[in-house]
């Protein structure tokens, strides 16, 4: 009779903890990776554009993240805070770009500085592929932005001394899309590649935004007479 007790506790106690690595094994598979976007972005060389241009990040492109809840699928879920990376990028490609540069925080600075106009970036999509069944760590993102450009009047809420874009009506408005991919596959961690397919994502949003900004109708017309925007 002892015996038997014995065993009967023996095999809980292996039950238990069969269990218990069920439990863990499975939370581990459905985890979730938190990725803060950081990379170098070396200074364009090129000739700059001879306009001065007033640059606007709202708040929700200063923290923008990708967001992935793969609870219910079984896989991992993701949050991907790009907002950080996508200020320090932008702010070393626009001064470079423009002949001048001024960063718009408020509507004093509308009033203040003297701009021919604003341009206001905005990520209007992201979009990520990931390998699910290997070992092989090589990360995909693409991202599309809209991007336009409004006269400084018309983002101006002068009785509330406020910038309001909800009614502004831009003279120049495109999409810019990008993509990164990891170089490599051999990568330290996931959170790693996911860095830098973001990484290369914003990089090659550059490249396109370099390339395609003179080809953006009403551009063209715009630099030339920048004080005559239309």
């Amino acid at each position: 009779m002892v015996e038997r007790l014995l065993g009967s506790m023996t095999l809980g106690l292996s039950a238990k903890r069969l269990a218990a690595l069920f439990i863990l094994l499975f939370v581990v598979a459905c985890t979730s990776r938190e990725v803060v976007v950081e990379g170098a972005f070396p200074t364009p060389l090129i000739d700059p554009v001879p306009v001065s241009v007033g640059i606007l990040f709202t708040q929700e492109f200063r923290e923008h993240e990708l967001i992935d809840d793969a609870t219910g699928r079984g896989e991992v879920s993701w949050r991907v805070s790009t907002g950080s990376a996508q200020v320090d990028f932008w702010s070393t490609l626009f001064p470079a770009f423009f002949q001048n540069v001024v960063f718009i925080n408020s509507y004093e600075d509308l009033e203040t500085y003297d701009v021919d106009a604003v341009l206001i970036p905005e990520v209007s999509e992201v979009q990520y592929a990931i390998p699910l069944y290997t070992s092989v760590k090589v990360y995909e993102i693409w991202m599309r932005y809209q991007l336009s450009l409004v006269e400084p009047e018309q983002i101006m809420d002068a009785d509330n001394k406020t910038i309001n874009l909800e009614n502004m009506q831009a003279f120049a408005e495109w999409p810019l899309t990008a993509y990164g991919k990891t170089p490599t596959a051999f990568m330290q961690s996931d959170v790693d590649a996911v860095n830098l397919a973001a990484v290369m994502a914003l990089r090659d949003a550059g490249a396109n935004f370099i390339t395609s900004f003179a080809r953006v109708p009403g551009v063209m017309d715009w630099i030339e007479n920048p004080e005559v925007a239309q």
